[in-house]
């Protein structure tokens, strides 16, 4: 049986808060997502999808905060620019129960720029700042922001450690670097994530700018190896699409980036962490959340199809869970034909296979 109960305060290893975490994914960090990766890790942190104030203050709480205790640590990400409804929107989420509330400084779409906050807030950092403040007098959790290095073109460090300088004034002491630009114009928020280059060098100089600062890395990190190297220069190291696409790799975290073995000596030791221990834990969750709030078990199974990346069946086994024509079957019938294509975590021919994602 998986052990998901959270580490208390007292036993938890000595390192920041911020040292692993799972990015804030539009239409990927749901409720069930995070719930599968909590399953793989206990220390990262988790952050929700980007929730906008006024989803907040004019939609179903419920829909956009409901949670589950296991998944602490877990940040809510909000989107907005409006100091006073960003502060009623924190106070929401520590009521209900998030352990950190995070400013979304980085995304570039174009719906959010016409929301007047996402990326655009850069070139404004007093009004960041004073949303900062506004949302630190109403909680006391942690405010953090997420940004970018820079906004179009603007290639000056200058820009970015002045952006971080005047919000650390308000007394913001955690900063999330997505290391690319952000291009208000000209590319899809698919290609903010692919096109700007990658100046992790950037980060790294903001962390020796502000050695009193918790800065964590963004972008563009898929194996624990390049982990491993950040965590070097910088407090942290956030992941996104690699976590999501591939979440075995985050299955050594606990142990090598926290010094978490999971208590594996005595006669009490939890068994070892597998992926069938995962997925037999995730059809209880299915079953549990249909009964409780009705949801089909597909909207669920759609965040495990990375599961058995690298393994001898792995494309069958994703196929069957996927099918649409099985959406009327309960869970754990899709189940019972899903592992009828696997094996125990066996290799799939041959290859290199490093931090859990198969080299290409």
């Amino acid at each position: 049986m998986l052990n998901t109960e959270k580490t208390p305060a007292a036993d938890s290893p000595p390192f920041s808060p911020w040292r692993l975490c799972v990015a804030p994914m539009l239409d990927w960090t749901d409720k069930h997502c995070r719930h599968l990766h909590r399953l793989i890790t206990r220390h990262a942190r988790l952050y929700t999808e980007m929730v906008t104030c006024g989803a907040l203050l004019h939609g179903s709480l419920r829909r956009h905060l409901r949670r589950d205790e296991m998944e602490r640590p877990v940040a809510l990400q909000l989107g907005g620019s409006d100091p006073a409804e960003l502060a009623q929107c924190a106070r929401l989420g520590q009521q209900w129960g998030y352990d950190e509330i995070n400013l979304n400084c980085g995304c570039p779409s174009p719906r959010v720029q016409r929301g007047a906050f996402g990326a655009c807030l850069m070139t404004q950092p007093r009004l960041v700042a004073d949303c900062v403040k506004a949302m630190r007098d109403a909680v006391h959790i942690p405010v953090t922001v997420k940004h970018r290095i820079g906004i179009d073109r603007e290639e000056s460090h200058a820009f970015v450690r002045d952006f971080v300088g005047e919000v650390a004034q308000a007394g913001c002491s955690v900063f999330i670097v997505h290391a690319r630009n952000a291009w208000l114009e000209g590319l899809s928020p698919k290609e903010n994530r692919e096109v700007p280059p990658l100046r992790h060098e950037r980060v790294w100089q903001l962390k020796r700018d502000f050695p009193q600062l918790t800065i964590c890395l963004n972008g563009g990190v898929s194996s624990n190896e390049q982990i491993a190297a950040h965590l070097a220069h910088v407090d942290g190291v956030m992941l996104g699409r690699a976590a999501y696409h591939h979440p075995w790799l985050m299955s050594e975290w606990d142990a090598r980036f926290f010094g978490d073995t999971g208590r594996d000596t005595g006669r009490d030791a939890a068994p070892p962490l597998t992926r069938e221990a995962v997925e037999r834990a995730m059809l209880a969750y299915m079953q549990a959340e249909a009964a409780q709030d009705g949801t089909p078990w597909y909207a669920i199974a759609r965040h495990m199809l990375g599961l058995r990346h690298g393994l001898r069946g792995a494309r069958a086994w994703r196929q069957v869970w996927s099918d649409h024509r099985l959406k009327p079957l309960p869970p754990e019938e899709v189940w019972q034909r899903a592992r009828q294509h696997t094996e125990p975590d066996a290799p799939e021919g041959p290859g290199q296979i490093a931090d859990g994602v198969r080299a290409v």
